[in-house]
């Protein structure tokens, strides 16, 4: 099993900047490809971005790229997302991912969620 904490959500007015964190613990960190994932009101649940097992590789959604981005600290078991430039339509919970493939196809170990709310 692989526990996930998401942490880092909150109000932000539209053109700033939010970062999300999600730890990790239970299994080894750096055998996971992680993820964030979102979901807003009223629409199904949306992939964002990935970052491979060593983080040499990433892959985002393309309402985000050159906006967002999906470091990780192996050493911290920490995944995070960086979002800059936001927008009301990133409003929506944010959920981290840990999946075995580096793929947008979500893995079976999500976390709860934080909640990002972007006012215009």
């Amino acid at each position: 099993q692989v526990q996930l904490v998401e942490s880092g959500g909150g109000l932000v007015q539209a053109g700033g900047s939010l970062g999300l964190s999600c730890v990790a613990s239970g299994r080894t960190f750096s055998n996971y490809v992680m993820g964030w994932f979102r979901q807003a009101p009223g629409k199904e649940r949306e992939f964002v971005a990935t970052i491979s097992w060593s983080g040499g590789i990433t892959n985002y959604t393309d309402s985000v790229k050159g906006r967002f981005s999906i470091p990780r600290d192996n050493a911290k078991n920490t995944v995070y997302l960086q979002m800059n430039s936001l927008k009301p339509e990133d409003t929506a919970v944010y959920y981290c991912n840990a999946a075995l493939r580096f793929t947008r196809t979500p893995g079976v170990y999500w976390g709860k969620g934080t909640l990002v709310t972007v006012s215009p």
